[in-house]
């Protein structure tokens, strides 16, 4: 049961969220100040748990109808605002993206050891058992590596349409490792497991076959962003997975529409990622440029990408942000 005292120290913070939405109403999102934004979205997540709190009290019936129109007032205000003005996604992808990654950093970095151990074990199978590459890479592949031949050479004659189409599957793959995170995480796991047993096992046949030079030097251009992206989206979907099996003290219901819509803005951030790393893997990774500079231009690459995703700029004034 709801006590008077929790309801005495949160009517302070209700009447406050009520006070920003007034002004805004009446004078214009603009009027509110870059402190007082961040105050209004932080407010709206709490009155969302105490709305989730005072649903399960049958006594508080008055509040929850006046926090549900509180919230209501407060979503449409918050989310009309973002699309006000194109400098929005400049703000978005320069200040909160970064933030939002490292604040789901963990569920990025788990999506990665998944690949990363997936890898060590499609290495250690292969390298024992040399035939179990025909299993993972079908006998027309097998066959072109030991003829010491790349599988990639077709794409140097038809590069736009081969970027077009690298592309679009790389974004399948990406939004497949998220959505499959509705399954409870299940199918984001084995994504992870399927794509790192790949990687192992298509390194070790190359390197057997003396290509493995060829093979990284190939693939570590458009990889050095690419293969971060596809960890970042195995991030979302292990997001979504969280707040589907761990609610904590709200409803499910809430809990997984609370974790979709992180996981979103996560994903979100991969879209870019895979654009450039579509042109690079078809415009130069297959190309006969000198293997130093492939390695450098990948180096280069996911160091800029580093300190992106790990740089804290400043926050940007109040005429630069809408939200």
């Amino acid at each position: 049961m709801i006590s008077t005292r929790w309801l005495e120290k949160r009517k302070p913070h209700w009447s406050r969220l009520e006070q920003l939405l007034g002004r805004s109403s009446s004078k214009g999102f603009k009027s509110l100040t870059r402190s007082e934004l961040q105050e209004l979205s932080l407010l709206y997540r709490q009155i969302a748990a105490d709305l989730a709190a005072l649903r399960e009290d049958r006594g508080s019936v008055q509040f929850t109808l006046y926090l549900n129109q509180l919230l209501a007032r407060a979503h449409n205000t918050i989310y009309s605002a973002h699309q006000a003005s194109p400098s929005a996604i400049v703000d978005y992808f320069r200040y909160d993206y970064p933030r939002i990654f490292r604040r789901n950093l963990n569920y990025s970095l788990a999506a990665f050891l998944i690949f990363l151990v997936s890898a060590a074990v499609g290495i250690a199978i292969t390298y024992h058992d040399p035939d179990f590459k025909v299993k993972i890479l079908g006998p027309q592949m097998v066959d072109t590596i030991d003829r010491h031949q790349m599988w990639t050479q077709s794409i140097v004659g038809i590069k736009p349409t081969a970027s077009s189409a690298i592309m679009t599957n790389n974004l399948g793959v990406a939004f497949v490792a998220f959505a499959a995170g509705i399954t409870g995480g299940v199918g984001t796991v084995y994504m992870m497991i399927y794509n790192g047993l790949l990687i192992g096992v298509i390194g070790t046949a190359c390197f057997f076959s003396g290509m493995s030079l060829q093979l990284w030097s190939f693939v570590a251009p458009h990889s050095a962003l690419e293969l971060p992206a596809i960890f970042i989206a195995g991030g979302a979907g292990l997001r979504l997975a969280h707040g589907l099996l761990f609610p904590g003290f709200l409803p499910r219901r809430e809990s997984v529409a609370r974790a979709g819509t992180e996981a979103v803005k996560l994903l979100l951030g991969t879209i870019p990622m895979l654009f450039v790393a579509g042109i690079i893997e078809a415009f130069v990774s297959p190309t006969g440029l000198a293997v130093p500079l492939k390695f450098g231009m990948a180096a280069s690459l996911f160091t800029l990408l580093l300190a992106y995703l790990f740089w804290k700029p400043a926050a940007p004034p109040k005429s630069d942000s809408v939200a």
